[in-house]
């Protein structure tokens, strides 16, 4: 599924910013057809890959009620996203970590980051940018729109105990075919 009306009326080379991912995404999750025409599954996650802006990795995403990703990262992506139906919560850290050469860190209080995400809200986020995505709700799916660059290139999956971050698991592109 592709969303040329969507994308940037230039044609530029330039790397889309933060802020030009969270325009695409704020814009496509406004777009009633495009999240109607998302299958959503009672029971796992569904995806449809998008044509993001300035060769950018995009995804509109359907949570089924308590759904979530789990601890990971982006690595080198910069990224954004936006609810575009129903909430979900966003765990985050707001801590640098070292991004290689570590399976496992204590983490210092006051790290973490809690955001409830209703309709149309959303957010930018940098490079290696620790979180986890959950639909709470008990009875309702929530939809999603996400945008990354450069295109993923890896994303690094972690276990979390108490204050205790370990990497569980590093995926590439060839990982999700």
């Amino acid at each position: 599924m592709s969303l040329p009306s969507l994308s940037p009326a230039s044609a530029s080379t330039a790397a889309p910013t933060q802020a030009a991912l969270l325009d695409f995404v704020r814009r496509a999750a406004a777009d009633a057809e495009l999240i109607a025409s998302l299958p959503l599954d009672p029971e796992g996650r569904t995806w449809v890959r998008l044509a993001g802006p300035g060769g950018s990795e995009a995804w509109l995403i359907g949570w089924p009620p308590g759904t979530g990703t789990g601890w990971h990262d982006h690595a080198d992506s910069v990224g954004a996203f936006v609810t575009a139906a129903g909430e979900l919560k966003e765990n985050a850290l707001a801590a640098r970590l070292p991004t290689d050469g570590w399976k496992t860190l204590e983490l210092s209080d006051g790290v973490d980051r809690e955001r409830r995400l209703g309709t149309g809200q959303g957010r930018a986020f940098g490079r290696h940018h620790v979180h986890e995505v959950l639909n709470e709700s008990s009875d309702r799916h929530a939809v999603s729109v996400h945008a990354y660059y450069p295109p993923l290139p890896r994303i690094r999956r972690y276990s979390r105990t108490g204050q205790t971050l370990r990497l569980e698991q590093v995926e590439r592109p060839q990982d999700w075919q």
